[in-house]
């Protein structure tokens, strides 16, 4: 499991000449990396006099976030599971007309179950930028820059998500699958951009501050 490896292996395995790990994994690792920061900056908040009463919200956004966590870091291992079947596909002989209505038959199952991975990262991304919003007013401003740095994250993996999903539509024929998935992949990165940008902003305002 690529989950297991240590942060320097993972990151030589992504610059090896291997098909797993790639842009997916790297987007969903990302993007638990973000939410990560999230539940930091509540747990650091939780319980600060100033935030006494936004205990209960501190407490459901730290359990909601590691929930988040793990999905995102078993997307890691998922895509790296989903992709390696349409690896193989892509080198199924294709010289007679059984053989290659076969190789694209496989292709299509393939390159759908593919899709699938980003397309959960890019919900699980923008939950996780929805949870950033929550916590940006009830956050102890000695670490509020790591609200910024997390949703940066999120932004990031938002969009390298969003550039996985489009590969594999792509190549996928069945047109009413596409058009769905392609409305709600713009969807989520057009409102959860708009959203990341909209809280970064918001820190930089704070951190900026002059008292």
């Amino acid at each position: 499991m690529l989950t297991q490896e240590s942060c320097r292996s993972f990151a030589a395995l992504l610059a090896s000449k291997q098909p797993v790990p790639g842009g997916g994994g790297a987007a969903a690792l990302t993007a638990a990396l973000g939410i990560a920061l999230n539940t930091m900056v509540a747990n650091f908040s939780r319980g600060k006099k100033k935030f006494i009463d936004y205990q209960d919200k501190h407490d459901e956004l730290i359990a909601r976030g590691e929930a988040l966590r793990e999905k995102l870091v078993d997307l890691v291992d998922k895509d790296a599971e989903y992709f390696e079947p349409l690896s193989r596909a892509y080198v199924m002989p294709s010289v007679t007309e059984e053989e290659k209505r076969e190789k694209e038959d496989v292709l299509q199952r393939c390159l759908k179950k593919a899709c699938s991975a980003p397309m959960e990262t890019l919900e699980y991304t923008y939950d996780a930028i929805l949870m950033h919003k929550e916590i940006e007013d009830i956050s102890s401003k000695n670490i509020i820059s790591d609200v910024g740095v997390g949703v940066q994250c999120l932004k990031a993996a938002l969009n390298s998500a969003y550039l996985n999903v489009l590969i594999n539509l792509n190549s996928i024929n069945d047109e009413k699958y596409v058009n769905e998935n392609k409305e709600k992949a713009e969807r989520l990165v057009l409102e959860g951009s708009r959203l990341a940008d909209e809280i970064y902003l918001k820190v930089l305002n704070i951190i900026n501050i002059k008292e």
